[in-house]
């Protein structure tokens, strides 16, 4: 598997209209703009740094992943994305070594990126996302 850069990092937050503002104003970062991805029940909202981004996360629905994290965990950082080269190569490497995945095979995320999880509990407690953009 090859790992490229970190792509983003994943930041869930009750509104990205109000939490945008300390991005965008304060930090001063540009903001890129939203997406909403009504599969996997969120908006996001892009501020890239360098060559990676920060990537703001609001829930759609109560039942959506970010929503319950939100009401387990607070606000904050909810995952750390890795680009890698092939995403279909590195899960199967992963599988291999017995590592237990959230997503077996890749789904698309925002911006068209192929991407997948793997469970928190294999990485020390952190949500890492795998992502690949052509």
């Amino acid at each position: 598997m090859k790992i490229l850069k970190i792509d983003h990092l994943g930041i869930a937050v009750n509104s990205i209209d109000q939490a945008k503002s300390f991005w965008s104003t304060v930090l001063g970062l540009h903001f890129e703009g939203s997406e909403t991805v009504a599969e996997q029940k969120v908006t996001t909202a892009f501020f890239p740094v360098g060559e990676s981004e920060v990537e703001l996360l609001e829930s759609t629905a109560p039942d959506g992943p970010v929503a319950k994290f939100i009401e387990k965990k607070g606000e904050g950082i909810q995952h750390i994305a890795f680009r890698v080269a092939n995403i279909e190569e590195a899960l199967a490497e992963l599988k291999a070594k017995g590592v237990r995945l959230i997503d077996e095979k890749p789904r698309i995320g925002a911006g068209g990126a192929k991407i997948a999880f793997l469970h928190p509990k294999e990485t020390g407690g952190v949500l890492v996302e795998l992502c690949q953009r052509d």
